[in-house]
Parts: C-alpha cells; structure tokens; sequence
C-alpha cells in the first residue's frame, strides 16, 4: 500500500466538495423526497432534437468532430449571437465545449496566472470559486446580498486592486435568479474597460427570463468584446443537462489559448449532442418557450408561497431558482436544510455553499413539476409552524 503523505494534490485535497452534490447524493433512490434541489429541468430534451440525435447515429455519425466543433453549429450560434447585439467569428472566437463547465476551466485556466485576483460575485454558482482556486487565483469575494443579489460598479471598483485579472458574473444569476440591470452592466462595463481587466459572462439562463424582460449581455456594450468572455449552452434552455453541450466566445488571441486546453483535456464535444444542439437552435425554440412559460408560472406559485410564509425572498427575473431568507427559523442553512430532508422529506440546497452572503438562505429550484412542488412547499409550511414560525 502507497503510504507517502505527499501521493495526492494537495490543491486537490484542499478543493472541497459541491456542496449541491452532497444533497443530491443524499436522494438518490429516495422515492418519497421532493427534490427542489439539482438545478435541473424535468422536461425531456425536445423531440425534435431527440430525433435528429436518433438519426446521425444511425447513420453511423459516431466520429471526433474538429476540435472547435461543428462548423455548422458554431455558425448557427454565431447567428443566435447577434439577437443580443454580438458578433463573433464562428470560425476562430466560438468554441464548443463540454458544457458550459468546460469552458469555465478552460478559460480561468488560460487568463489567471498564480497570483492574480479574480472578483467572484457571490452568492455563485459553486464551481467558480474552486476551479480559480485550482489556478492559485486569489479569491476576491464581492458579497451582493447587500445590493438584492446582483454587483454594483461602485463594488466592482471598490475591489479592484493592482493584481486584479477577471471578474465573474452570472446573470440571470445562480442561485438568486436575479439578472444585472442593463444601466448597471453598462457601469461596470466603464469600470472594466478602465482598468482593463477580463470579465467572464456565465449567460446559460438567458433565454429562461420572465415578465416581458429581455436579457443584456455586457459583451454587447460599446467597446466590451475585447474584454469580455461569454459562457454559454444548451443545458438549461433546451434541457440537454446530460448531453453535455456548451460554448465559449471570446477574441481569437484569448481563445487561441482556450482552445489549446480544450484539445488536451476533451478534444470534442460529442457529435450528437452537437447535432441535437444544431437543430435546437434551427427548430426548438417554439419548444423553449414552451418551457419558459411553464417556468414562470411555477415562479409564480412559489414565489406567492414563500410570501405567504413571511419567507422575505426578491421575485426572480430569470433562471429557475429562488433564494428565501430562513433566519427568522434560528437555524443556519445547513441545519435547515439538513433538517427538511430528514423529517419533512424535502430536499434544497443550503444557501451556505454558494459563497458570501448565502448564509441564512436556501435555494429552491422550481424546474419540477408542479405538483410537486405544491407538496414540497407544504411540508416546508410544516416545518416552519412546527418551529413556531407562523
């Protein structure tokens, strides 16, 4: 037995756990739990990009692609691109990747040296913070639960410092839902621009918006494409979690970098799941809405629940998540959490572990169904009057 003290990474060791994954691992083959955890749709892919997948495999398209994927594809995105005023070279600044996932890694890794400080705006997605970490980033955490869950450009100034290199942000946001106000990503656009520094664009919500908003992506500003990488797919808005499809636009210099990673660690996207993808954005987007319709109308229900319960929680613009405020139980997120999964069969995530200015909340995912739902939000009712919270 290798017994050496030094025979793992210790960055590794040091990377803990999703903390989402924890709570999911804790259901699996759990029929009587109500899930309002994985942020997962629960409709199928649609049926006609089910269809055009069934057909390349019979037709024995089973190869590598480029590593760039499909040209095809990467010229249908680039032609999605401009409904939000952007423009990229499907040929050298589009790049599909393994989820949007990949085309974090891949990025943080080819901008961040050791060192250098990355702005991450939390509440996050719980993957940002520990692939920076895994380039020896430092971590600066704008905490936005001061501002209702979304960054401000006198926070985003307030943070830079010299050994600032790229600031995330995620709109609309998981795990809040909530989306960056247009003037607001117009500041912070004139912030980046004058201290030249990257900032990374997570849009993979952007189609699930609701009440007549539309998504801006801060790559779209004046000036903006030089500095700004957009992270994007299928995943969320076509619900194709397991077929692992994403992208990454970015200017041709950066992306040259990008894609060397990207060739080492993947190769390719799988090509199904490109071709799928492929005539998703040609014939899915009546299916899409579809979804978002039905989303929004769960948004609806659950956010009149929550209020009804004198959960505080800001209504969602976008995405498919809430975030309640549950301080008023006593409790910290974990043992609310924890506490709802045990004895009253819910399951949602701790608003802990997605970073500064979670504790205290919990995020509930209304991507299920909504009978579901209805349960779920009647035992949380239960727990909380069995708390004497009502």
């Amino acid at each position: 037995m290798n017994t050496r003290d030094d025979r793992f990474s210790a960055r590794m060791m040091q990377t803990p756990p999703s903390g989402i994954r924890k709570f999911f691992d804790l259901i699996i083959g759990r029929d009587d739990i109500v899930s309002l955890g994985v942020g997962e749709p629960d409709f199928a892919t649609p049926w006609v990009m089910r269809e055009e997948a069934y057909y390349h495999l019979e037709q024995g398209h089973t190869s590598y692609t480029s590593n760039w994927g499909l040209l095809e594809l990467r010229e249908e995105i680039a032609k999605y691109l401009t409904r939000y005023a952007m423009q990229y070279n499907p040929k050298n600044e589009i790049l599909v990747t393994i989820g949007v996932s990949e085309a974090v890694d891949a990025v943080l890794r080819a901008v961040l040296n050791p060192g250098d400080e990355i702005i991450i705006c939390e509440p996050c997605y719980v993957s940002y913070q520990p692939l920076a970490a895994l380039c020896d980033a430092k971590l600066v955490r704008l905490d936005t639960s001061v501002n209702g869950f979304y960054p401000t450009a006198e926070q985003v100034e307030a943070a830079i410092t010299p050994r600032t290199k790229a600031l995330m942000i995620c709109s609309p946001s998981n795990p809040t839902g909530r989306m960056i106000p247009q003037n607001e990503l117009e500041r912070i656009a004139e912030v980046v621009k004058k201290h030249q520094i990257w900032v990374f664009s997570d849009e993979v919500y952007c189609e699930l918006v609701y009440d007549g908003k539309k998504h801006c992506s801060i790559g779209s500003l004046p000036g903006m494409k030089d500095y700004t990488v957009v992270l994007n797919g299928f995943s969320k808005a076509f619900a194709m979690t397991g077929w692992r499809i994403g992208y990454v636009c970015c200017s041709s210099d950066l992306m040259e970098q990008v894609l060397k990673l990207h060739q080492y660690s993947t190769i390719c996207a799988p090509i199904m799941s490109q071709y799928a993808a492929l005539e998703g954005l040609r014939n899915g987007w009546q299916e899409v809405e579809r979804m978002r319709i039905s989303y929004q109308q769960r948004r609806n229900l659950m956010y009149k629940s929550f209020m009804e319960m004198n959960l505080p929680v800001t209504e969602p613009e976008g995405a498919f998540y809430m975030f309640p405020d549950i301080r008023k139980t006593g409790l910290t997120s974990e043992e609310f959490a924890t506490k709802l999964i045990t004895d009253y069969q819910v399951a949602v995530v701790p608003g802990s572990v997605f970073g500064a200015g979670g504790e205290g909340y919990i995020r509930c995912c209304y991507a299920t169904d909504i009978d579901k739902i209805k349960v779920a939000l009647s035992h949380i009712k239960t727990m909380l009057s069995d708390l004497g919270c009502l």
